[in-house]
Parts: C-alpha cells; structure tokens; sequence
C-alpha cells in the first residue's frame, strides 16, 4: 500500500488546483482521475478558450453571483483567493487572456494554457494516476484507504474533487455524492443548471420558425423579492430557448413556473408605437417593430392579428397597446431542459451546513474534504464557477497543510 500526505480524487479544476496548492506547501499527494483526458471541462470551456474566471466578482457580496441552500457559504473561500489572485497567478505563468463581456476572462490562445498552468503548479510531488478506476474508499488506521485499478493508496486526508453530473459525455458521474452519504453526509437535490430550456413540442410549432434567432432580452422568474431577472442574449432553437439569457435564469427556474420575457427592453414601446400612429406612420406594424427587434421576430409578433396588418396611422389604439404589453411581457412556461448532458454545470450537491466554510472539512468527519463543483455552491455563467473551483480549492490546499504540520 502507498502512503501520501493527501489523496484528491478528480483531476479537473479545484482537483488540479487544490494539488498544487497543497504541494507548494511540502505535501506528498496522489490525484486520482477515471477520465482519459486531463481536465476534460477545461478544456472545452469557453469555446476552447476557457472562461477562467470574472472581474466582477464581488466576495465581499457572493450571494449576488452564487446561489445554493446557503449562498454566504463561499465567502469565506472567495474573499481569500479572489479573482485578481488567479489572474496574477495566469499572468506569472505568461498566459495572455483578454475581457470580454461583463468582466470575462478568456485565454488568448487555448484553453490548453490553463490545464498547462495548473499542472506546471503540481510539480514532482503531485504523483497522478489517470486513467485510474476508484474502486473502493473506507476508513482505515491511518485514515483514507481507496482502492484502485492501480493499487491501494491511504493518507490521513482525503479530497473530493470529482465534479457532478453535467455532461456525461466527457466523463461527469455522481461518485462524489455517493460518497458523501456514504460518510454521512446530506445532499441538496441536484439538477441541471446553465442549462437550455425546452418546450412542448406542440405549443412550440408557432416559434419552430425562428430557430437560430438571437436578440438581447430581459428574461425573469418568480416574483417579488423572489424575482430574478438577467439582461442577456436570448436564442431561438428548434426545441426550446438558449443563449446566455437562458443558461442564467435556468439555474433558477423552477418547474412549472413561467418565465417572462422582455423582447425589447428598455424601449418604452407603447409609446413609441402611439408616437409612430401619431406621426402618420403609413408602414405596416411589423416593419415598424424592426427598429427594435430582428424582422423574423417581429413578423412573429404582428401576424397573429388581423388589426396588425394595416398600416400603423390605421391600428386600433387597443391593439397596439396589446403587442406593445406581449411584447414586453411575453409569458411562456418550459417542460423541461436539455439536461445534464448540456448542462454546464450541477445545481445541488453535497449540503454545505456539513462542511466548514474555512476549510471545506467534513464535520463530524475528519480529514475529508469536498471542493468544487460536487459541493452545494453554483455560479452564474461566466467564469463564477471556475472561480469557485479555484478558491474552494486554495481554501482546502491551505487546510491540507495545516493538518500535517500542526500549525
């Protein structure tokens, strides 16, 4: 049997990072993968450019871009290895990134640079085995024992890194949740999240047509102090909506309950509409909306009703004001989503109230620990969950080393 100082399970980001963190600080670890591929999720993030993390993060306020049972847990985390340390951390390696939107960090080159950085990072005292089959993990003498397709490893610590069930196809199991409870600990339901929403097939066929049809929007769920809203870009697919705007709210909606969306914010379009008919607009209604939406969608909108036809100097005033209302309140429920296998990430996980937000430790469970994407944190699209891989996973590198050398 091999010894280690820490063992982490799951080579993808908070893995990769918490390893290297870990052996800066003089550890021996093992990092143990099932994957054919290194950092898989990294790689194809960002469209190959990886979306390392957001400017605009704010860890003195994280409930604004995280959400979860307890969306103060990551606080902690984030306000001791923020987003300007990663960003020092890419810069010293010499990887060239640039903005773009909303406070979005991409590599210039390849997402490649990143899995690079971090494994440079891990130097000689990081020992990976991958690809490598988990077998089995109990609690032995000298603490963790697991079992492996290469042999039995043990150390006094053990690191859950293993991500969640979001795309499957590149290797996402729930090993990380089963394992918590079977050390005990509760989980929060996961689901999809960042996610594409889909519709009824049927109640679809009227907007079937304007698949491929992107527009910036102001989509929203629930109400009142529960309401969420995202100003975004919305698009049309053959089987429901995606496009930012989309994969934002998704991680929020829940099923059953409408979504409203705002197809042409921040125009006060029954005004305008009724300056239009007092100008003597002699254009048709859907010409006339082309000034604040794409034509397809706007003939969409104004060919349902026969008042609309006309010229604009010629519509009812009712009429104008009922596009103008569905128009910025169109009100449509999904059936579902496209599920894990395109969702980006897992909404749900390992219930935060079991584990420290300084260290990630397990209570009630020595020396185990749960980072990343299997833990009940989810952030907004745009590098928030990568962020939280990164911090969450510094926060228990450090803790990694506390507990070996007493301090």
């Amino acid at each position: 049997m091999q010894r280690f100082d820490a063992i982490v399970i799951g080579a993808g980001a908070a893995g990769l990072f918490c390893a290297g963190v870990a052996a800066q600080r003089g550890l021996s670890v093992l990092l143990i993968d099932h994957a054919e591929k290194l950092a898989e999720k990294i790689r194809i993030s960002g469209g190959g450019r990886c979306n390392f993390t957001n400017r605009e993060l704010d860890p003195s306020n994280p409930q604004r871009h995280f959400i979860g049972q307890n969306p103060h847990f990551c606080r902690s985390a984030l306000a001791r290895y923020t987003a300007g340390d990663f960003v020092d951390l890419v810069r010293r390696h010499g990887i060239p990134f640039h903005e773009k939107h909303k406070g979005q960090l991409f590599c210039d080159r390849s997402a490649d640079d990143i899995v690079q950085m971090l494994l440079a990072e891990c130097g000689d005292r990081v020992v990976r085995w991958q690809p490598c089959r988990v077998e089995a993990v109990r609690q032995g003498a000298g603490g963790y024992e697991v079992d492996t397709a290469h042999g039995t490893a043990s150390a006094p610590q053990l690191v859950v890194a293993t991500g969640a069930l979001s795309i499957p196809k590149i290797g996402a199991t729930d090993f990380g949740f089963r394992l918590a409870q079977q050390f005990g600990l509760r989980l929060v339901q996961p689901r999809p999240g960042l996610v594409p929403l889909t519709f009824d097939g049927a109640g679809w066929a009227p907007f079937a047509g304007l698949s491929g049809l992107a527009l910036p929007v102001e989509v929203s769920t629930g109400a009142g102090k529960q309401r969420t809203a995202f100003l975004e870009d919305l698009l049309f697919t053959h089987r429901g909506l995606s496009g930012p705007a989309i994969l934002q709210i998704s991680s929020y909606w829940q099923e059953g309950t409408p979504l409203a969306v705002n197809l042409a914010p921040g125009v006060k379009l029954a005004e305008s509409l009724q300056q239009l008919k007092q100008g003597g607009s002699r254009k048709k209604v859907g010409n006339e909306l082309t000034a604040w939406m794409p034509s397809r969608l706007a003939d969409a909108w104004s060919s349902d009703d026969p008042a609309l036809q006309r010229p604009v100097v010629e519509v009812p005033d009712k009429a104008l004001a009922g596009l103008a209302q569905r128009v910025g309140r169109w009100e449509t429920t999904p059936n579902g989503s496209e599920g894990y296998r395109k969702a980006e990430v897992t909404v749900g996980g390992v219930d935060t109230r079991d584990l420290s937000s300084q260290t990630m430790e397990a209570r009630g469970q020595p020396g185990l620990f749960f980072i990343g994407e299997v833990v009940d944190v989810t952030g907004w699209l745009g590098g928030y969950n990568f962020q939280w891989a990164w911090s969450s996973g510094f926060a228990c590198g450090q803790a990694l080393q506390a507990a070996n050398t007493g301090l």
